[in-house]
């Protein structure tokens, strides 16, 4: 089941870079809107579920959201900079890589032979994810608007931003309905902290992304209820399958330009996102 139940956030967050392009803003209202999103659903989910919260439970989820404002607020950044067909699978490799560490460092989740499986099945990932992002320097289309520099500065950013977000989740081990809703305010601060100056508030693409929001806060939720079950690094894992959603879809539904080679590093490497999260999930089984 809790496998399963780690598949939802793969939906949920695949989707995310796709409807925040369909939604438009900058970076900054992109990010305050999803997060006015997460506080709402947060918010709902606490009224239905009124869960108990503690002073511990307010601190972590407040830190948690702090960190992930970071991280969503540089990965839209890096999007804006080099497209989200190419920041998605970068992304995701190296997030798999923090939270796999974490997972094994931090909380002992990996025995024996598991080192070996796990180390392999995140290996074939992040080749998965790196191939997705290889450019063709023969196409002559080939964007010079894109920023590598700014991209590569903000992927890095957001690595660490993501990693923190759910590290300190997981180590506080606090109930995974309950931190949803401090998690949306700390999240809510850290965008108006980043965004101040701009004022998105008054931006209609910053209401649109509201939706952007509610899709996350259901990722989210399912998100911590898996690592409850299965652990973190392997709940993590799968969760990024993502990959697949979000690359094909911001080149079919939003016009990302690949060329014919392009489209062959994106069908194997997705397909060894998949073959690598499916080894995972075996190996927890």
């Amino acid at each position: 089941m809790g496998i399963l139940i780690a598949l939802i956030p793969a939906i949920a967050w695949g989707s995310i870079g796709l409807i925040s392009g369909r939604m438009g803003g900058t970076a900054r209202q992109q990010t305050l809107g999803m997060t006015m999103g997460a506080l709402v659903f947060g918010l709902a989910l606490w009224a239905v579920e009124q869960p108990t919260l503690t002073s511990k439970i307010w601190l972590i989820g407040i830190v948690s959201g702090l960190f992930w404002s970071i991280g969503q607020g540089q990965q839209f950044t890096s999007m804006k900079a080099v497209g989200i067909s190419r920041t998605t699978p970068i992304s995701t490799g190296m997030q798999l890589v923090a939270n796999a560490l974490a997972g094994v460092l931090l909380f002992n989740e990996w025995h024996g032979n598991m080192y070996w499986i796990g180390s392999a099945s995140v290996i074939v990932l992040i080749a998965g994810a790196v191939l997705t992002s290889l450019t063709d320097k023969t196409d002559p289309n080939r964007s010079a608007s894109e920023n590598w520099g700014v991209g590569i500065r903000a992927l890095i950013l957001s690595t660490i931003g993501y990693a923190g977000y759910t590290i300190v989740v997981h180590y506080g081990n606090v109930n995974a309905q309950a931190v949803v809703m401090p998690q949306a305010v700390g999240m809510l601060l850290g965008a108006l902290i980043w965004s101040f100056k701009d004022k998105p508030w008054v931006v209609k693409a910053t209401h649109r992304n509201i939706v952007t929001g509610l899709v996350w806060g259901i990722g989210n939720l399912f998100m911590f209820m898996a690592m409850a079950q299965i652990g973190q690094a392997v709940a993590y894992s799968l969760s990024q399958m993502g990959i697949v959603i979000s690359t094909f879809g911001s080149i079919y539904l939003l016009g990302e330009h690949k060329t014919k080679r392009e489209m062959v590093y994106v069908v194997i490497g997705s397909i060894l996102v998949i073959v690598g999260g499916v080894a995972l999930s075996l190996m927890k089984a």
